[in-house]
């Protein structure tokens, strides 16, 4: 199968630099694949799973809690908020986030910016399912 190049970066580190046979990534309207020479596109993406499938069948899963994805030119470019993969996920650390962004979301201190509040319990709600994942799967 033919591969293309897979740059994903955070404003921290660059997480991955592979040469790739696909990804499908939580695109703004939903989950979407991208095969080599796929045409030139970007769009934004949302809290959810990547996977990376490399040659030989290699599967990688990572978490994203959104940023933007741009193809162009046989090369596929994440610029991430947030990424890890999702092997490296601290569950405990995301179940304690949850319960944080839960609380300030029911208890709704002065000041609270709920956007933020809201992005930060589903940033933990999607590191959770994809740990979750992984625990069942054995990737």
């Amino acid at each position: 199968m033919a591969t293309y190049q897979l740059s994903i970066a955070t404003p921290e580190e660059t997480i991955l630099e592979e040469m790739v046979e696909s990804i499908i990534v939580p695109g703004a309207q939903g989950y979407l694949g991208v095969m080599a020479n796929h045409a030139a596109l970007i769009t934004p993406l949302q809290p959810g799973k990547i996977t990376i499938h490399l040659p030989g069948g290699t599967e990688l899963l990572l978490a994203v809690s959104g940023g933007f994805l741009e193809v162009a030119h046989n090369r596929a470019t994440i610029l991430a908020d947030a990424a890890e993969h999702a092997t490296k996920i601290d569950r405990a650390r995301a179940v304690t986030a949850l319960d944080r962004a839960d609380k300030r979301l029911r208890d709704r201190p002065e000041g609270l910016d709920v956007d933020r509040a809201t992005a930060a319990f589903r940033r933990a709600q999607n590191r959770i399912r994809i740990a979750d994942e992984i625990l069942v799967s054995g990737h």
